[in-house]
């Protein structure tokens, strides 16, 4: 879902799942965070100029006098000159000549349909060069429907009558937006569905997953979304955390879906981060349900009209998750399985809260709202679930309740009471 507990931010989920096919096997998932945050991970420091500071006096810095330099960037990755682009960056300390060689390599192996960055702001100026905050914006090719947006800081100075790039912001304590082609050597692989891009190993198995994932999604909710998926799977959880986005982390999640802002206006673009060192320790059912339960995210928008309550977004995004493996509710629901059967039956629907990180019932919340939705299903049909879930988007809870399933909120809460109940004991 687009927002967090308390929608404001976004939500990680961390849950620890039995598996059985062969074993126990710990299945740790990431909720739907679908970022739509600024790019730059929050507001921007205001201009030095415009703090009144000397250093950023007015006319130290002409933001246009640089387009040319940004044009034969934007060139040079078009064109494949690997030459034309380090020559931007020829002044610049040797370490970032490498970042910048590292990245027009990444780039490279791109399917880009363009990719041009555009100064937005100065963040300080001088006689002697400027650091600015720029946007860079791409769009990869059969998969994303308007260009993406990140944002990035460079130290520019003048040089021959024009300007070059000499660094970053991180001088300035400014944090770039990341990107996957920040990592090592990237690899693609173009699955039916699913465009894998990153620099860690097993990108064919998720291709594979995913291209069987999409008909399983579509199974349920229809073939209304784009029946296609770019994954990220860095080798360095921290870069799959900074994906993820602001204050994510992947460090005990497989998998998370998230959105990619947009270069003006528009949705952003879907992107499903994909943690390798958790999400290698699934066994293949594992993997199976994470990657669905994301990939329904995707499908499903995650809810980003602000109203869909989290218990169905994620109930939802399990009950497809689970929808093609075999798999005991009694397993599936071990945790609630033991409050249930210790005479703890859950009085009421999760609430927000409970999805929160630090939520001491986290496993039981996202277990519940499965069984919510299974109920619905198995009592109404899945037709009726999904119709419930994409209602509650409209209207209050209370009144998708009562218009697709002819309940009130009470009544729904003692019919998933007894059904916890009878799935978890018999």
């Amino acid at each position: 879902m687009e927002d967090g507990p308390e929608r404001g931010g976004s939500l990680s989920r961390r849950r620890v799942l039995a598996l059985g096919a062969g074993g126990a096997a710990a299945l740790l998932a990431g909720g739907a965070g679908l970022l739509g945050a600024r790019p730059g991970g929050g507001a921007p420091p205001r201009d030095r100029a415009s703090r009144g500071d000397p250093s950023g006096a007015a006319g130290a810095f002409a933001p246009e006098a640089a387009a040319p330099l940004f044009a034969n960037r934007a060139r040079a990755v078009r064109d494949g000159d690997r030459a034309a682009f380090l020559a931007t960056v020829g002044s610049a300390p040797r370490a970032f000549q490498d970042v910048q060689s590292r990245m027009f390599d990444n780039l490279r192996r791109l399917p880009l349909e363009g990719w041009q960055e555009r100064v937005v702001a100065t963040q300080a100026a001088d006689g002697r060069g400027a650091v600015v905050r720029t946007e860079m914006r791409y769009r990869l090719r059969g998969y994303d429907r308007g260009y993406a947006a990140r944002t990035r800081y460079l130290a520019l100075a003048p040089r021959s009558g024009s300007w070059t790039v000499v660094g970053d912001g991180a001088s300035h304590g400014l944090t770039d937006d990341a990107c996957i082609w920040d990592g090592g050597p990237l690899s693609v692989v173009k699955g039916r569905a699913g465009l894998v891009i990153g620099d860690a190993g097993g990108l064919e198995g998720i291709a594979e997953r995913l291209d069987a994932a999409v008909p399983v999604v579509t199974s349920v909710v229809g073939r209304g979304w784009a029946q296609r998926v770019v994954a990220l799977v860095p080798a360095d959880t921290a870069l799959a955390s900074a994906l993820a986005g602001p204050g994510q982390s992947l460090d005990e999640i497989a998998a998370l879906a998230t959105v990619v802002p947009a270069a003006g206006a528009g949705r952003g673009e879907d992107r499903v981060i994909v943690s390798p060192g958790t999400f290698g320790r699934l066994n293949g059912l594992g993997r199976d349900v994470v990657l669905t339960h994301e990939l329904t995210h995707v499908a499903m928008g995650g809810a980003r009209d602000r109203r869909t309550p989290l218990w169905l977004i994620e109930g939802f995004a399990d009950y497809v998750g689970y929808r093609r493996v075999k798999i005991s509710v009694r397993s599936a629901a071990g945790e609630l399985r033991r409050e249930v059967a210790a005479g703890r039956v859950p009085a009421a629907l999760p609430a927000a809260a409970a999805f929160a990180g630090g939520s001491p019932r986290l496993s039981q919340a996202y277990q519940e709202s499965w069984l919510a939705c299974r109920m619905v299903a198995d009592r109404y049909g899945e037709a009726a679930l999904v119709r419930l879930y994409r209602t509650a988007g409209r209207v209050s809870e209370a009144a998708a309740l009562r218009d697709v399933l002819g309940l009130t909120r009470d009544r729904f809460t003692a019919l998933w009471r007894d059904y916890v109940k009878k799935e978890l004991l018999r």
